[in-house]
C-alpha cells in the first residue's frame, strides 16, 4: 500500500489501495497460488488442497521463540478475505497511563510511514490527546491512497509492539465523524474509513522514512493532506515534521534503525502463513544484515530502478502492503473482467529482472507469474498467493514489488538518517 504524501508526481498518484480493490474482485472466486523464492524467511505455512485434489504442503523451519524485538506476523483470511496481507497486533495506550487497547490484524506496510487505527476500536478508557501544531491548531489528516483516503484526527499515543515502545507517537485515528471531511480530501476517491473498506484494522507503516509527508508539508500547506481544525471546519496547513504522523521504529529506545520482515517460502497456495517482523538492523543476533544485498533508494521518495524484459521502471518499491507484483508489460495479457487487474498468461511464466540501487548495487531477481483465473479456480480460500501479478493501476514507470516478493526472504528497510551495518539509511535490502 503506497502513500502518496511523499511526492505529488503522477507516478506516485497511481499507487496505494488500488491492488486491494482489485483483489476483492478476484476473491469472489479464488484462493491461493504458487511460487515464491529467495532465501531466509523463518516461519510456518499450512497445507492446502487444490480443486484437482492434489495436496501441496509448504514446509519451513519451526519458528523460534520470539525475542523482545520481534512480533509474529500472520497472513490469513484477515478482515475481508483478501490474500497476501501480512498482519500483526499492536497495543495503543493513552500516553503515560496503563489504559491500553490491543488491536489485531493491523497491516504491516513497508510502502508507507506511520500508524493508523480506527476511533471505533478504542474504548473510552483509551482517551488520546489530539496533536496541536506550533500555533495551537488541532491537527487532522487526509491520508491519500490511489483511489481513496483515510480521514481523522492526529493524536498522541504510547505504542507497544513486541517488547518495543514509542512514547507520545503521533498517529492517525481514522474517524469519518471527526469534524467535516474537507472537499479536497473527499475528492481523492473512496473513503477507506472503516476496517471493511480499508481491509485491515489499521496500518503499521514501517518504510524507510520517519514521517509520512516530510519536508514537503513543512514548506507549504498541501491540499488534501494536513489540516488545522476548529469545530467542524478544517483548513489546510503546513506542518513541521515533529507534528506529523510518524513511523514508530525510529522512536523506539533500542532497535530503532530499521526492520526486517521474514516470511517463509510458499510453494502453492497456503491457507495461512506465519513469519516474524524483527525490529533493528544489526542490533541483535536475530536481525544481522549478513550477506543481504543493500539497495540504495531515493532520499525523497524511497524508490529504486527495476529493469525487466528490456523495460526500465525507475520508480520501483518493495511494498509489503501490496497484494501482488504490479507492473505494466506487453508480454502478458491481462485477465478478462472482473479480474483485469491481474495477468493471465497461458502458462506460468518464469521471469527475471534486475534491481538497481542508487548506490550502484545491482541484483538479479527471478520470479514467477501465474494465470490469475486458473489460480482462482484451483485454490480457494487460501491467504498466500505467490504467483499473483498484474498491471493493476500502476503507471508505466512503476514496479511495485508487493508481498509475493517477500515470501522466502528476509527483507530489510533501513530508516533515513539512521546508522546500520549496511550504511546510513534510507535503503532496502534482501
Amino acid at each position: 500500500m503506497r502513500s502518496t504524501l511523499r511526492s505529488r508526481s503522477s507516478w506516485l498518484s497511481v499507487l496505494g489501495a488500488a491492488p486491494l480493490v482489485a483483489l476483492t474482485l478476484l476473491l469472489g472466486a479464488c484462493g491461493g497460488g504458487g511460487g515464491g523464492g529467495g532465501s531466509g524467511g523463518a516461519g510456518t505455512t499450512s497445507s492446502s488442497t487444490s480443486s484437482s485434489g492434489s495436496t501441496v504442503t509448504n514446509t519451513s523451519p519451526t519458528p523460534e521463540a520470539l525475542a523482545a524485538n520481534a512480533v509474529r506476523v500472520t497472513i490469513d483470511a484477515g478482515v475481508s478475505n483478501v490474500p497476501n496481507m501480512p498482519f500483526v497486533s499492536i497495543t495503543i495506550c493513552a500516553p503515560g497511563t496503563g489504559n491500553c487497547q490491543t488491536i489485531d490484524h493491523v497491516l504491516v506496510d513497508t510502502g508507507s510511514w506511520g500508524v493508523r487505527i480506527f476511533a471505533s476500536q478504542l474504548p473510552a478508557s483509551v482517551s488520546l490527546p489530539q496533536q496541536k501544531d506550533g500555533a495551537g491548531n488541532l491537527v487532522a489528516e487526509c491520508m491519500q491512497f490511489f483511489d481513496g483516503y483515510t480521514w481523522g484526527a492526529v493524536k498522541l499515543a504510547d505504542l507497544q509492539i513486541a517488547g518495543e515502545k514509542a512514547a507520545s507517537l503521533p498517529v492517525q485515528v481514522i474517524d469519518p465523524g471527526y469534524a467535516s471531511v474537507p472537499a479536497d480530501c473527499a475528492a481523492v476517491g473512496a473513503a477507506r474509513n472503516t476496517p471493511a473498506t480499508l481491509q485491515a484494522n489499521g496500518i503499521l507503516g514501517i518504510g524507510v522514512f520517519k514521517h509520512d509527508c516530510g519536508a514537503a508539508c513543512v514548506q507549504q500547506a498541501l491540499p488534501a493532506t494536513y489540516y488545522g481544525c476548529a469545530g467542524s471546519t478544517c483548513t489546510s496547513i503546513p506542518l513541521a515534521e515533529t507534528y506529523q504522523v510518524a513511523n514508530p521504529v525510529p522512536y523506539f529506545t533500542t532497535d530503532n534503525n530499521g526492520s526486517m520482515l521474514s516470511l517463509p517460502t510458499v510453494s502453492g497456495g497456503a491457507p495461512s502463513v506465519t513469519g516474524q517482523l524483527v525490529f533493528g538492523i544489526g542490533t541483535q543476533s536475530n536481525n544481522a544484515l549478513g550477506n543481504a544485498q543493500v539497495i540504495g533508494v531515493s532520499a525523497s521518495n524511497g524508490t529504486f530502478t527495476t529493469v525487466q524484459n528490456g523495460t526500465t521502471y525507475n520508480h520501483s518499491i518493495l511494498d509489503s502492503g501490496s497484494t501482488g507484483l504490479f507492473f505494466q508489460t506487453s508480454s502478458m495479457a491481462a485477465c478478462p473482467s472482473p479480474n483485469s487487474a491481474y495477468y493471465c498468461p497461458s502458462s506460468t511464466q518464469q521471469l527475471s529482472a534486475t534491481i538497481e540501487g542508487l548506490n550502484g548495487t545491482t541484483s538479479a531477481v527471478n520470479f514467477s507469474v501465474g494465470n490469475a483465473t486458473s489460480i482462482a479456480q484451483s485454490y480457494r480460500g487460501d491467504a498466500a498467493l505467490p504467483l499473483l501479478a498484474g498491471p493493476a493501476f500502476v503507471a508505466s514507470t512503476v514496479f511495485d514489488w508487493g508481498l509475493p516478493f517477500f515470501y522466502g526472504r528476509n527483507v530489510y528497510a533501513a530508516i533515513e538518517q539512521q546508522a546500520t551495518p549496511g550504511g546510513t539509511g534510507p535503503y532496502v535490502a534482501y
